[in-house]
């Protein structure tokens, strides 16, 4: 392993046909801030919606891309087939199954646990599938950079739709469903330096088998589950389904190392590409899930006041001179 060790989950970007609808999903019932309201940077005539803490973290950040124009998502093989969200404990898990069973937009699965953590599935209006996942073990967010994004913090807990006892801390772990476990298994050991954490019989199959796998400090925040599923088609990309999930890494000089490290080992990979909140870096494990692998900064206050992060629409500033041309592409969102 010639790169620095992966830090946990970035983010995970999923995809909507109505941004309207997600906003009021994510924001309104999960609780999540909108910390950057922005546009597809490869596709600027759809939304690109960040959800994550008070502040968006890095490892807090649930994303979606709106496209109105692709068909549902056809569950199967080489995907994440559900994302995982971090709450502080038990009574938050009650507290939160009480609140989702209220609201009729949510479909509720039931209990279950996730590598002996207790967990509550569900799926939003689209069938995006997540799961509510305790971590009693989760350490405390690092200070934030700034005396300026402190205030922010405090000011958003004042309004925020959910109590902070039960909020959501962040992303971990995810799903993947694969056709074959091997492949992954040694991409994820091999080249990604993560080490096997355990094995849990499938919820929904005692004949089955997930693995976990662990990277960096370890945790629900960065570890990834991995299911043989033979049986099942290859999945369709679409409205409910994830796009990508992203794992976190320091910086610059580490992400040229990752460059380097996936070029010497012939996997396949977009090489470095500039998205100004952070900096990116694409590939596909065998089993066809795409990956990508994120820096933690600038972050979302590169370009907004961290007290009105996703107010208005955010461009970074290669696309600034297209602004009038991409709002008038992009339908209103509800305040």
């Amino acid at each position: 392993m010639n790169a620095p060790a992966l830090g946990g989950l970035h983010h995970l970007t999923a995809v909507t046909a109505r941004a309207g609808a997600n906003l009021s999903m994510a924001r309104d019932v999960l609780g999540m801030r909108l910390v950057k309201r922005t546009v597809n940077q490869d596709d600027v005539s759809a939304y690109h919606l960040f959800y994550g803490d008070a502040i968006g973290r890095p490892g807090t950040e649930l994303t979606f891309f709106e496209w109105s124009h692709v068909p549902k998502r056809q569950p199967g093989t080489g995907e994440v087939a559900e994302t995982g969200l971090r709450i502080p404990s038990d009574a938050a898990l009650d507290w939160w199954e009480a609140r989702l069973r209220a609201d009729a937009r949510m479909i509720v699965r039931g209990r279950t646990t996730r590598a002996g953590r207790p967990a509550l599935r569900f799926s939003d209006a689209e069938g995006q599938p997540f799961a509510l996942i305790v971590d009693a073990n989760a350490p405390a967010p690092a200070d934030a950079a700034t005396a300026e994004l402190e205030r922010a913090e405090q000011e958003w807990w004042k309004t925020a739709p959910v109590p902070r006892e039960h909020a959501i801390l962040g992303l971990g772990p995810v799903v993947l469903h694969v056709r074959s476990l091997e492949p992954t298994a040694r991409f994820l050991t091999g080249v990604m330096g993560m080490t096997e954490a355990g094995r849990y019989a499938d919820p929904d199959s005692a004949a089955r088998e997930i693995s976990v796998y662990a990277m960096g400090p370890g945790g629900a925040s960065a570890e990834v589950h991995v299911l043989p599923r033979s049986d099942l088609p290859r999945a369709v990309q679409g409205f409910g389904g994830v796009h990508h999930v992203a794992f976190r890494v320091t910086d610059h000089a580490a992400q040229q190392a990752w460059l380097a490290h996936l070029t010497s080992l012939g996997v396949p990979n977009s090489g470095l590409v500039e998205r100004y909140y952070f900096e990116s870096l694409y590939f596909r494990e065998p089993g066809g899930t795409l990956f990508e692998l994120a820096t933690d900064g600038p972050g979302f206050s590169a370009d907004e006041d961290p007290r009105t992060l996703g107010d208005s629409l955010a461009l970074p500033p290669f696309l600034e001179p297209r602004r009038a041309s991409i709002e008038a592409g992009l339908k209103p969102l509800p305040n």
